[in-house]
């Protein structure tokens, strides 16, 4: 149906079908998506998360006009911590709280955390509306299952009756300066007179040259700025370092030049969860480490996706037979082969093998792989996989539960013809087979395998052997491919 301002309505439903609201159609448009993305980002690179999807993950045409709702999303997790708007100022009322002061934040909260916020509300006489979200953020970023039990795990680290644990279910769009003030009129609107802006709020991390897409502190001049405008009042903070001598986290403008500083990264703090390693004390507190450790068990508790990419004949389903029994052989894990025949028999039957068709099979795929990689299996995927953007896609998918281990199986494509036993490249050559990858449809070679095997140069068993030893030396394995 085609949509036209003024006399369409679009209904807006839940995952499950429910209708939330309607939209009244009152414009219908093709925007300028990379202008748009420079707009509101001030970049058009694919390492943003939020340019990246308005250019190339958004729709094509845009629709706008007044939104009628009809009943609010259903929730089923953490309910006595989630409030609207309404809702929040009527608490704040009955608690008497003149002034509230909001912390924003994606990542799970450690001692500099604590120490921020309790100092910025004791700053400005206020109390602490801590206010996390809880929905879409950055790729790679920590579940909000774990985050919110961790900060549950908190209350008690604060005088009593002095903050507030609400969740609020937003999608991040990484926007750096222009989304600290987005966040700060949602407090508004929560009942908030204050709100926190730390070091590169909302900031997506660093361009592909190494670059950060924001200056480290420019939210707060774009806010200080607006801040009338906005009505609420910026608590600005540095980032909290810990100083070694004296035990305790002051802000980085407060050190000495003789002052031992300590600090981990969050990529530091995925490193040593991913590797068993100890997580200090003065960095966060036991109980958040060991809520923490079961969502992020060491990488040899972890599940992982081993995923083979490669022409027809190559090799590919050979070799992971090959790997398949030498993890069944050594026992101790759940082991699952999704070889590309017998997915396209039991799962996509129906599908043909257009490019379209093609990357559905393969997400499907990656959908399984990654339940089973969640729930600490091993998952052997040997489909072709000609495409780039969707062996991406299935990384992605996999990467949030456990280890992908990309194995590109480079043969030439003049050895998987003389190996043709199904006669399929000799059908191809002769315009029988239509979009047959490596003679009329490409095979995008993938510049991020994990592994590359030449099955020229190796047997199965050996190339199988390569892998193992790829998946030992990352820790996904014990040695000689036991569990460790």
């Amino acid at each position: 149906k085609k949509l036209t301002a003024g006399s369409s309505k679009v209904a807006l439903r839940d995952p499950e079908g429910v209708m939330l609201a309607a939209l009244h159609i009152e414009e219908v448009w093709q925007p300028d998506r990379a202008a748009e993305a420079k707009a509101v980002f001030n970049s058009t690179s694919k390492a943003h998360p939020g340019a990246d999807f308005a250019i190339n993950k958004s729709n094509a045409w845009y629709i706008g006009g007044r939104l009628e709702g009809l009943q609010a999303p259903s929730h089923y997790d953490f309910r006595t911590l989630r409030f609207t708007p309404a809702e929040l100022r009527a608490e704040f009322a009955r608690l008497g709280w003149r002034r509230v002061v909001a912390f924003q934040t994606r990542n799970p909260m450690h001692r500099a955390h604590v120490e921020l916020t309790f100092r910025a509300a004791k700053q400005v006489e206020a109390n602490l509306l801590i206010h996390p979200v809880v929905g879409m953020t950055k790729p790679g970023d920590v579940d909000y299952y774990t985050r919110v039990r961790c900060y549950q795990l908190l209350s008690s680290k604060y005088p009593q009756g002095t903050q507030k644990l609400s969740l609020l279910p937003l999608a991040m769009r990484m926007g750096g300066p222009r989304e600290a003030m987005w966040h700060a009129l949602i407090r508004k609107n929560h009942g908030c007179t204050h709100f926190i802006v730390g070091r590169d709020h909302a900031g997506p991390g660093k361009d592909t040259d190494g670059k950060p897409f924001y200056g480290p502190y420019e939210a707060q001049g774009l806010f200080k700025k607006h801040e009338s405008d906005i009505g609420v009042t910026m608590v600005p903070f540095n980032m909290m370092v810990y100083l070694e001598a004296e035990d305790r986290y002051v802000p980085d403008d407060e050190v000495k030049p003789t002052d031992r500083v300590l600090n981990i990264s969050g990529t530091e703090l995925r490193q040593r969860l991913n590797e068993g390693r100890d997580i200090p004390g003065w960095f966060t507190y036991p109980e958040v480490v060991h809520e923490l450790r079961r969502s992020f068990p060491p990488r040899s508790q972890q599940g992982v996706t081993i995923f083979f990419t490669g022409l027809s004949g190559s090799g590919k389903s050979t070799i992971a037979n090959a790997l398949l029994t030498k993890f069944l052989e050594v026992g101790g894990r759940p082991v699952t082969l999704l070889d590309g025949d017998l997915v396209r028999k039991h799962l996509s039957s129906e599908l043909g093998f257009s490019k379209e068709h093609r990357d559905i099979n393969i997400r499907r795929i990656g959908y399984v792989a990654s339940e089973i990689t969640k729930n600490g299996g091993i998952a052997i995927c040997a489909p072709i996989a000609p495409y780039d953007a969707t062996r991406k896609h299935v990384r992605q998918m996999v990467d949030p539960y456990g280890g992908f281990i990309l194995v590109h199986v480079a043969t030439p494509v003049e050895v998987c013809e003389q190996r043709d036993r199904k006669g399929l490249y000799a059908k191809a050559r002769a315009g029988i087979l239509k979009e047959f990858t490596g003679i009329s449809d490409p095979y995008e070679v993938p510049a991020d395998a994990e592994v590359t095997i030449n099955t020229g140069e190796l047997s199965p068993e050996e190339a199988a052997q390569q892998i193992i030893l790829h998946l030992e030396r990352e820790g996904f394995i014990g040695v000689s491919g036991a569990a460790a």
